[in-house]
């Protein structure tokens, strides 16, 4: 893997190895650093049906904060309903100036959802998605380690759907996801794999949104706390290289 957050590894390596430790020196100083966040998505990215301190880059600034990790508000381009081609048009209007610290992609359901017969296949979305990679690498600075891709939830397990459909959709969730984990591995890129924690949703209706089919601030909590130790171990990685 490429160089982890060479702009900011010191600052979180001390927090994420050390802010557990109850002694301190004096003469340690660890200067606090402004990380920029660009999230890039859809409707899970954009928290459709939470309020903004819900959403998952939004706790996930707040987690980082409880170690001492700086971050300012993220810059978040997605909107509900963006398929991967709406999303790269959506990126080239805002046109963000990089690079930024951290990048995150989560995309591809309502590719899955509109299906064949609207014209979007799982080719179609792994050749948009491999172009969406690109781009975020280079909203990083080029440098792959510091773009992170969130797999997608399943919505098949939610009151949205009839029961007929849910095992269906639930396979091509995971049909779309091997594409986007085959192309993240590729590009060198972190990933986490939120799925398995989507699906509890089955059992627990308090991690859906009152729109029964969006996730609920609980639902994005459990989130952060799955990709946190993905950014951990990219640290670790680097350390021992």
């Amino acid at each position: 893997m490429t160089t982890i957050y060479r702009y900011l590894f010191p600052f979180l390596l001390s927090a994420l190895f050390a802010c557990g430790n109850q002694e301190s020196k004096h003469d340690e100083i660890h200067t606090p650093m402004n990380m920029r966040f660009l999230a890039l998505g859809d409707s899970y990215t954009i928290g459709e049906g939470v309020e903004e301190n819900e959403r998952w880059p939004n706790q996930l600034r707040d987690s980082l904060s409880q170690t001492d990790i700086r971050m300012d508000a993220p810059m978040i381009i997605a909107r509900t309903g963006w398929t991967t081609a709406e999303l790269k048009a959506g990126i080239e209007t805002a046109n963000p100036e990089g690079p930024f610290d951290l990048v995150s992609l989560l995309i591809g359901v309502n590719n899955q959802y509109r299906g064949p017969d609207r014209g979007y296949t799982p080719e179609g979305y792994r050749e948009e998605f491999a172009e969406l990679l690109q781009m975020a690498i280079g909203f990083a600075g080029g440098d792959p380690g510091r773009v992170l891709v969130v797999s997608i939830p399943d919505y098949g397990v939610t009151p949205f759907l009839a029961a007929d459909q849910k095992e269906r959709v639930g396979a091509e969730i995971d049909r779309y996801n091997a594409i986007n984990l085959q192309e993240s591995g590729h590009a060198g890129v972190l990933y986490a794999d939120i799925t398995p924690i989507s699906r509890l949703a089955a059992e627990r209706p308090g991690l859906i949104a009152s729109d029964r089919l969006h996730p609920s601030g609980e639902m994005y909590a459990l989130w952060v706390e799955a990709i946190i130790p993905v950014l951990k171990a990219a640290l670790e990685d680097n350390h021992n290289r």
